[in-house]
């Protein structure tokens, strides 16, 4: 059955005359004007064929007809009234949280001086971050921004690209390590010396499988799930490996060997989903956020 009532406006009115007695007092309320709502009145009689109220010097008197759907009429408001807040708090709680996603040892002080700062610049902010070593899907709005470095190139037409940092690799060793022998310093020189290689998600990584070409099973000391993992196999003597070659300016705990061809770098991409950088804070995160942590690459 088609309802009467085209639009909610349609029981603004009715409640508005309702309660003010009269067209012209109605109108002031409802921001309208009283011919208008007096138009609106007698269309809204004539749809549902009911004489809503006695017109006489007065004002508007309400009929019983009127008296009867009343508290319907109010059950209504209240309902809008109620969908209008929820939907308006759903909105503001979304608006302002950001969703990051990045590989685990990305969370660390650096992303943390970052995101302070920015909640200082801009205001109240919350942040949903999370952790994976797995790629997750941004097209689908599982996120609203990633920070992921890959050595590939981003398929996703779609998604706004930030290139951030190409981060180069190269063969580390720690001062203990150094001290028992010579270390290599070009690939002609790499037999003779135990060498940690990545496992899981990063075995098939270029910098992993150059490496791998390059040495005998006997050679290798351990397996490393993460660069995290790597340093600090590294540093405690167990073999020489790879960290990104910027950490031979960072960490005097550290000896710096090989540095790997350029070509089995990294790129450190900021993947935003185009829906989400339509929202005012995302669009300001991302421009805070993507000189910053671009410059801590490159320096650190």
């Amino acid at each position: 059955m088609k309802s009467v009532f085209q639009n909610l406006s349609d029981v603004r009115v009715f409640l508005a005359v309702m309660r003010a007695g009269s067209t012209l007092a109605a109108s002031k309320t409802l921001g309208m004007a009283q011919p208008t709502v007096a138009r609106r009145i007698e269309a809204l009689e004539h749809v549902l064929k009911l004489v809503l109220f006695e017109r006489n010097t007065q004002g508007f008197t309400a009929t019983q007809d009127a008296l009867m759907l009343l508290p319907s009429a109010e059950a209504v408001e209240k309902t809008a009234k109620e969908l209008d807040a929820t939907a308006a708090r759903l909105a503001s709680s979304q608006s302002r949280t950001i969703r990051i996603t990045a590989v685990t040892d990305a969370f660390n002080p650096h992303l943390s001086a970052i995101l302070k700062g920015f909640v200082e610049s801009y205001g109240s902010m919350n942040f949903e971050l999370i952790p994976s070593d797995e790629a997750i899907d941004i097209s689908a709005g599982n996120v609203d921004i990633a920070i992921r470095w890959t050595n590939k190139e981003i398929e996703d037409p779609s998604l706004i690209c930030r290139n951030l940092a190409t981060i180069t690799h190269s063969l580390f060793a720690s001062k203990s390590y150094a001290a028992k022998s010579d270390l290599p310093h070009s690939e002609s020189e790499m037999d003779g010396y135990k060498y940690l290689v990545f496992g899981g998600n990063l075995a098939v990584h270029p910098v992993n499988k150059w490496l791998l070409k390059r040495i005998n099973p006997d050679q290798i000391a351990m397996t490393c799930q993460d660069f995290k993992a790597m340093k600090t196999a590294i540093q405690m003597g167990a073999g020489i490996g790879v960290l990104p070659t910027r950490f031979m300016n960072s960490d005097d705990t550290l000896v710096h060997c090989i540095e790997l061809p350029e070509d089995l770098g990294s790129t450190v991409w900021l993947l935003v989903n185009p829906s989400a950088y339509r929202r005012p804070e995302v669009k300001a995160f991302t421009a805070y956020f993507a000189p910053r942590y671009s410059a801590h690459l490159r320096k650190n």
